[in-house]
């Protein structure tokens, strides 16, 4: 991140669900020149398809149905700065096509427009399918493929970085307990090793999780074991509600 943040490459960030692809591409975006210009963001899988060209390139009044004005795209709005494309796998056929020519010349047209506008965007695409695998099925198209590809940034699973854990929780826990005005110096060595020894699934995501509900559990000044909603190593997460709860 550090080597690459400098430069305008684009980057194709990879990593299981919950790894913080979007946090790569922030800290390349605030450690860059460009931290003062616009970081866009967009998840390219929840947008329906219609819609996207017109979120992503913008279109002119009359385009289409309840167009009643221009409007540039987030290409036009990141310009200067960043724009992430996270799950980049989702992106339709159709539009890969329109990328790639965003990327090959530095310039979007809106839909319904006939003149390109000239943009300086740097592009950090993100996903977690194996996109080489997409291509073999005809679903990802190999020349905007090596064109995202310039730099790849592969995330292991937390899982794989044991020792990231107890930095990270001590992080979630100072946040927490800021977010929920708790009075909380830290965690225990037997609820820390238990963090250790889970597999993880769901990643950093899931890690944050189960610290906020540990936070909210947790009645002593430090976080214990019996606060996790963790099983065990080999159990999937999950809360713990054999307490005589009354619900109505």
């Amino acid at each position: 991140i550090e080597k690459v943040a400098g430069y305008s490459t684009t980057v194709l960030v990879t990593g299981e669900s919950g790894t913080g692809k979007e946090l790569v591409a922030r800290a390349l975006h605030y450690n860059s020149e460009r931290s003062t210009a616009p970081f866009v963001a967009l998840n390219c899988g929840a947008i329906p398809a219609p819609l996207l060209e017109s979120e992503l390139f913008g279109h002119v009044k009359g385009a289409f149905t309840d167009a009643h004005k221009s409007k540039g795209g987030l290409f036009e709005e990141a310009n200067g700065g960043t724009i992430f494309l996270d799950e980049i796998g989702e992106l339709p056929l159709e539009l890969q096509v329109k990328l790639l020519r965003v990327l090959q010349e530095g310039e979007v047209r809106r839909v319904g427009d006939t003149k390109p506008v000239k943009i300086e965007t740097r592009v950090v695409a993100a996903t977690v399918k194996d996109l080489k695998a997409e291509i073999e099925e005809g679903r990802f198209r190999e020349d905007l493929y090596y064109r995202l590809n310039v730099m790849e940034i592969a995330l292991p699973p937390l899982r794989d970085r044991p020792s990231d854990i107890e930095l990270l929780a001590k992080h979630f826990i100072e946040k927490y307990a800021e977010k929920f005005t708790k009075a909380m110096e830290g965690i225990t060595k037997e609820a820390l090793a238990a963090l250790k020894e889970y597999s993880w699934p769901g990643n950093i995501r899931e890690l944050e999780n189960a610290i906020e509900r540990a936070m909210i559990l947790e009645e002593s000044s430090e976080l214990s074991l019996s606060s996790l909603p963790l099983r065990s190593a080999s159990e999937t997460s999950v809360m713990d509600l054999s307490t005589g709860l009354s619900i109505k």
